[in-house]
């Protein structure tokens, strides 16, 4: 049975200008059809948006459905089976915010990515990295100072490793535990208790091993690439995408476009570290606090210089560090950097999902994609972060199946 949306104003994700009036048509979870005249054709079931703007079904490609605003303490007293109740809660939470697509940065074991599948739990598609890997003392190293490891034992492959052999002996296991993409930290990071942002992380050669694994395997790798030789190894390497980019220059953005490698800019990350600082002290370690302080500024000006520049940019939070379900206000960050709203919604939408591999099924309204929608109540090319406000988003769908119709009218045929 075909489904007929109308729409008021339909935003398709592939920056052109918006239509009036149109009418989506997809049967099952494929859009069949976009009829600009709105026309509804004959036994169709139909759904009401005439009053609202439909655009494609947002896509993070930075989040960590395994991990939230936690303090150390309470991470410590965590069995790994909650860990995995959270990741479902967190997976519904985000598809409520409207996000049907995101790439998980490591923490996610597979067994949630396949409940989703399987529509045990309601959630958005997923990309998974499943692990981490860091060198010794590196940004994904959660030995602390006094020996302790809040690090859980689980399922998740054991990825603090040194040497080419252990760098390809670890992303071999990675993807044996259902990694979609291999994750690296080439460089330090902020909520890491052994190292500082500005901090190189893996050895060219160690790159260039896990580089050559995850290719062998047709799979891509995302860096947490903050210092600027951090960005520099990745992108020279090989990596598809740099994850926050903190301390870009020059040399490296030019290198960035002509490989084409995707920045995730993750923006709001040390905002929430800040916030969560000052909300509740014990959530965020001292060490934490500062560095987020000091790259606050570095970020800010990098992300604006990448997109004058003209690099490739996907939307990413690195949600997980702040509350699961705010993601968008990444694209009021995104604006306030540089973007057209235009812009910031392609860059969740279409390029978000090049930048994850699912361009093949969703990012655009478009004939043969997959039916990803989202409904809001009111224009986000006026006001960005109407997209953060949940009661503004009165459809959401995903693959076809209607997960939120508020005032669209329960589909009814048209005869």
């Amino acid at each position: 049975m075909t489904t007929a949306v109308r729409c008021g104003v339909l935003i398709d994700g592939t920056g052109a200008e918006p239509t009036q009036g149109a009418t989506l048509l997809f049967d099952g979870d494929t859009i069949v059809g976009v009829d600009r005249g709105g026309e509804v054709p004959p036994g169709a079931d139909v759904i009401d948006a005439e009053h609202l703007t439909v655009m494609p079904g947002m896509i993070d490609c930075h989040v960590h459905l395994g991990s939230s605003t936690w303090g150390v303490q309470e991470r410590l007293l965590m069995p790994f089976s909650l860990i995995i109740a959270h990741a479902l809660n967190h997976a519904r939470i985000t598809l409520e915010a409207g996000f049907t697509t995101v790439r998980d940065a490591a923490g996610t074991p597979r067994g949630v990515k396949m409940a989703i599948e399987q529509g045990l739990f309601p959630g958005p598609r997923m990309r998974i990295a499943v692990s981490a890997l860091s060198q010794t003392g590196g940004h994904g190293d959660s030995v602390m100072p006094n020996g302790a490891s809040i690090r859980p034992v689980s399922e998740l492959p054991f990825t603090v490793v040194d040497g080419v052999e252990g760098v390809r002996r670890a992303t071999r296991e990675v993807l044996r535990a259902g990694a979609d993409q291999i994750k690296v930290h080439t460089s330090g990071g902020v909520m890491s208790p052994n190292d500082e942002p500005g901090a190189t992380g893996f050895s060219p050669d160690e790159i260039a091993a896990l580089v050559y694994e995850a290719r062998a395997a047709g799979k891509t790798v995302m860096a947490h690439a903050q210092a600027s030789q951090g960005i520099k190894n990745a992108v020279l390497g090989g990596i598809h995408s740099i994850e926050h980019g903190i301390f870009l220059d020059e040399e490296v953005i030019e290198e960035m476009k002509r490989r084409g490698t995707f920045l995730v800019p993750t923006l709001v990350a040390p905002l929430w570290v800040v916030r969560r600082a000052e909300k509740d002290p014990s959530s965020v370690p001292p060490y934490a606090l500062r560095k987020a302080r000091e790259v606050m500024a570095d970020h800010q000006a990098s992300f604006r210089l990448a997109v004058e520049r003209g690099v490739r940019i996907a939307m990413g939070t690195d949600t997980g560090v702040g509350p699961h379900g705010t993601n968008a206000e990444e694209l009021e960050r995104m604006v306030e950097g540089g973007m057209t709203p235009m812009q910031a919604i392609v860059a969740t939408t279409r390029t978000a999902a090049e930048c994850a591999r699912v361009a093949h099924l969703t990012g655009t309204l478009e004939l043969g994609k997959r039916a990803d929608l989202l409904g809001v109540e009111g224009d986000p090319l006026a006001d960005i972060r109407i997209l953060q406000n949940k009661d503004k988003l009165a459809l959401i769908v995903r693959d076809g199946r209607v997960f939120k119709s508020i005032g669209t009218r329960a589909p009814s045929a048209v005869s």
